[in-house]
């Protein structure tokens, strides 16, 4: 059997669930994602030369500030509280491996908030690092775990 999707009215239209009735509980969501740059970059990323400066702080406070800011960027995402942000970003390899866990006791997740932070994190990677990287690139943004709400805890299987 075929379940509605809530965010569709009779005729079709988008609308935003109403989640009034919905008891406020403990909910998290992780999100990951990476942005692959050039042995160079990751040099002056590991060596602290990256001429913009801190790199790592700015895509930190501008994933954290984005989690708070998501229904501005998602038309049919709720005003939740955002009640904690953690954003660890992390040198590889390959380029910065982006990781963020989003808190609330609210109605509804915080799945679109965990990936708005990761995807600004890595926004700022990728603005922080262009002028000495132009092909520096986004990949893998996901969702990883998620508990709390209806549907319970969830944790992506790799293959």
């Amino acid at each position: 059997m075929n379940q509605p999707f809530g965010h569709l009215d009779g005729a079709g239209h988008a609308r935003m669930v109403d989640v009034t009735a919905k008891q406020p509980t403990v909910r998290s969501a992780t999100a990951e994602g990476r942005v692959v740059c050039s042995p160079h970059v990751v040099d002056a990323l590991r060596s602290g030369t990256v001429p913009k400066g801190d790199v790592l702080a700015v895509a930190r406070v501008a994933g954290i500030a984005a989690a708070k800011r998501t229904p501005e960027l998602l038309p049919l995402a709720h005003v939740i509280g955002v009640h904690g942000v953690v954003l660890d970003l992390e040198v590889t390899d390959e380029g910065v491996a982006v990781r963020a866990t989003v808190r609330t006791a609210d109605r509804t997740g915080v799945e679109m908030e965990a990936l708005t932070a990761v995807a600004v994190a890595a926004l700022a990677v990728v603005d922080m690092v262009k002028g000495i990287d132009r092909s520096a690139s986004i990949e893998g943004v996901r969702v990883v775990a998620k508990s709390g709400g209806r549907s319970g805890d969830w944790v992506r299987e790799e293959p």
